[in-house]
């Protein structure tokens, strides 16, 4: 497994698809953040905080990662090389982690640059330091778990079709729905009491909690859960294309 995954990681770092989109991720970031003159703009906020950054981020996810992720197992099977990969001396799961955790390991390297803007917010508070440190943290924990959940959801739409386009296209429905979808139908109140249960199994509502400064082991077992899912999902589709 890890000389699959580290084969993953230079297949990203070794074309332009890994460096296309650490750029575009912090090209977008830096536009927003600090130079258009929009709500996200950091400089032009009331407070000393990344709030609009940890709110803008999960939107360009949402639309990068699945980028990243559509060719990993699609590209196999348009190839006809997926039987070749899963004929390799490791499980079938390794191949799906060693393939996830090179994702997952995008998005870290992705994220480590906005540390700057970490750093500037601390300098240029009044006082210097008044950031919160603590919710600055746990909103990076939280922004590394959504990340990843969405990778999980990319893999599992890649192992459904030999097409990267529709890989994408699914990947990006279903990010959606569970980061925004769900949210945005419990918020209609059409199912009293029961609106409060489609909100909590949104992304939104967990990422929501994780960025005010609290670690609650639920939230955690949640994103940690999803991941489980949508592995286990591509798993199971895996094993069928075997067959």
């Amino acid at each position: 497994m890890k000389a699959l995954y580290f084969k993953e990681i230079r297949s990203f770092l070794s074309s332009v698809i890994g460096y296309v989109f650490i750029l575009i991720f912090l090209i977008t970031s830096g536009l927003f953040h600090w130079i258009i003159s929009y709500e996200t703009n950091l400089l032009e906020g009331a407070e000393s905080d990344l709030i609009p950054f940890f709110n803008l981020s999960p939107t360009i996810f949402l639309i990068l990662i699945p980028a990243i992720t559509m060719r990993s197992i699609a590209e196999e099977r348009k190839n006809g090389t997926i039987e070749l990969l899963f004929t390799r001396p490791i499980s079938d799961l390794n191949v799906l982690l060693a393939k996830y955790f090179a994702g997952v390991t995008l998005v870290a390297i992705a994220l480590i640059p906005t540390v700057v803007f970490y750093i500037s917010m601390h300098f240029l508070g009044n006082p210097i330091g008044v950031i919160d440190d603590g919710a600055t943290i746990t909103s990076y924990l939280g922004l590394l778990l959504l990340g990843a959940s969405f990778v999980a959801i990319g893999i599992f739409s890649s192992s459904l079709t030999s097409s990267q386009i529709v890989a994408f296209i699914l990947s990006m429905f279903l990010c959606w729905v569970f980061y925004n979808g769900l949210t945005l139908l419990g918020s209609f109140n059409l199912m009293g009491d029961f609106d409060f249960v489609i909100k909590y199994f949104g992304m939104s509502y967990h990422y929501d909690a994780i960025q005010r400064g609290v670690i609650d082991s639920s939230d955690i077992i949640y994103f940690l859960s999803l991941i489980f899912l949508f592995i286990a999902g591509s798993l199971t589709i895996i094993k069928s294309l075997k067959k």
